[in-house]
């Protein structure tokens, strides 16, 4: 018997894997973030959310000969999927400030099926025939355990639906990258151009974190940059029409660190919701088609 045969773990599994770890973080990093919310000023969490996975990627990168920012001929696309994750962080921020959070997380959680869709016009990625109602599925869940009523105000739901749209943008270009730049290099232009955008108005609006709050956001920052390495390493290794699924998971670990954490109940539709964000994603695993090595 070859058990090496039997173990060897594809790309396609690695990326699940890595899809899953990155919900979890960033389920662990919104935590942070509704602790620390009430106190510390947006774009103060911005900062720290990115720089320190600056210092983590340049360490990194040094360490390891690779290059910071990427070359020239890839500045343009790199700038845009800057650009479009930077206005996904600050539209969450400000939509998650500004209206119920079962509202956000509902209408965030569209990035999925745009993801697919940008996945098919662009990257030429194949739609499983699995894919569209696993998502349906998946969404289905989504709603079940966000219980949306949208009585918040229209403009943070507008936000919220944008933040969706930048999300989708910003992680096709993650998989676009996938054998022409380097995912740390990515993640450090990225991180390099959020710091230094959210640093005048860090500046200009800065309130001195207690200490307590100085180590949560730098928790905040690991968590958030673990997170990113994770995410981007993910798009790299499996489809990304087939893997965003995965991201639905992130609805299950906030729900349970909501309980752990926060002292949230969680309600006989967040079980019934997570159950179906679960079957949605065993689904598409099983029956998921796409060559993985």
């Amino acid at each position: 018997m070859n058990l090496s045969r039997k173990t060897k773990i594809t790309s396609k599994q690695l990326g699940i894997f890595l899809m899953l770890l990155s919900a979890l973080l960033f389920s662990a990093m919104q935590v942070v973030i509704n602790i620390t919310g009430n106190r510390v000023p947006l774009m103060e969490q911005v900062f720290f959310r990115n720089i320190v996975s600056l210092i983590l990627c340049f360490v990194i990168i040094r360490r390891h000969g690779l290059s910071l920012f990427g070359e020239r001929k890839y500045q343009p696309l790199l700038f845009m999927r800057s650009s479009f994750g930077l206005l996904g962080l600050v539209s969450l921020f400000y939509a998650a400030s500004n209206a119920t959070q079962a509202d956000v997380t509902i209408l965030s959680k569209l990035s999925p099926f745009l993801i697919t869709l940008f996945a098919f016009f662009f990257l030429k990625e194949q739609i499983n025939k699995i894919q569209v109602p696993a998502l349906l599925i998946a969404f289905g869940g989504a709603y079940l355990v966000a219980n949306p009523a949208f009585h918040s105000d229209l403009f943070p739901l507008f936000m919220a639906i944008l933040c969706a749209v930048f999300a989708s943008v910003s992680y096709t270009l993650l998989a676009y990258f996938k054998d022409k730049v380097d995912a740390l290099t990515v993640i450090m232009h990225f991180s390099t151009f959020c710091a230094l955008v959210s640093l005048p108005f860090f500046i200009i609006n800065y309130k001195p974190p207690s200490l307590t709050d100085f180590l949560l956001l730098v928790l905040m920052g690991i968590f958030g940059g673990f997170g990113q390495i994770a995410l981007t390493y993910a798009y790299r290794l499996a489809p990304a029409a087939e893997v965003s699924i995965y991201n639905y998971s992130g609805i299950l670990f906030s729900m349970l660190l909501g309980y752990l954490v926060l002292g949230e109940t969680v309600s006989t539709n967040s079980l019934a919701g997570g159950a179906l964000v679960i079957l949605a994603s065993l689904l598409t695993y099983r029956y998921s088609r796409q060559p993985s090595v």
